[in-house]
């Protein structure tokens, strides 16, 4: 028993970092595309499409924390995809950056969180399903 709940801190750390995150990723990209002029103003040079991405995947960090909590299969998809799609869009906020376009230096430590922080869900989840095959065969 004891190894067992050795075994399931590491998911239950990961699925209330995924909904956490998520829901305060909703919360403050909500805040700046749905919120008054003053948020906007607070946010400062926003990259559009990366606050429009980091908004719309807050629901799938939601929807993955969800999946990793009941160990669903496809939580583990779920999470590496959302970690690959962050990278991604990192990737094409660099370019943004060495065009010389504007932006906010939060934005960048943001984008490094939020890979790290989904690179580590993806291989908890990833490494949770795992043993979980091995140990229904």
């Amino acid at each position: 028993m004891k190894n067992r709940a050795y075994k399931s801190w590491p998911i239950r750390t990961a699925t209330g970092v995924a909904i956490l995150f998520g829901l305060l990723t909703i919360l403050s990209g909500g805040r700046v595309l749905f919120g008054d002029d003053t948020a906007r103003a607070a946010a400062g040079n926003v990259v559009w499409f990366v606050l429009w991405f980091n908004f719309l995947s807050g629901f799938a960090y939601v929807l993955a924390g969800v999946g990793i909590a009941t160990r669903r299969r496809w939580a583990a998809s779920l999470s590496i995809l959302l970690a690959i799609s962050i990278a991604v869009v990192f990737l094409f906020f660099g370019f943004r950056i060495l065009s010389g376009e504007a932006f906010e230096m939060r934005t960048m430590g943001a984008m490094t969180l939020r890979l790290v922080v989904w690179v580590a869900i993806a291989m908890v989840s990833r490494r949770s399903t795992f043993s979980n095959q091995q140990t229904a065969e």
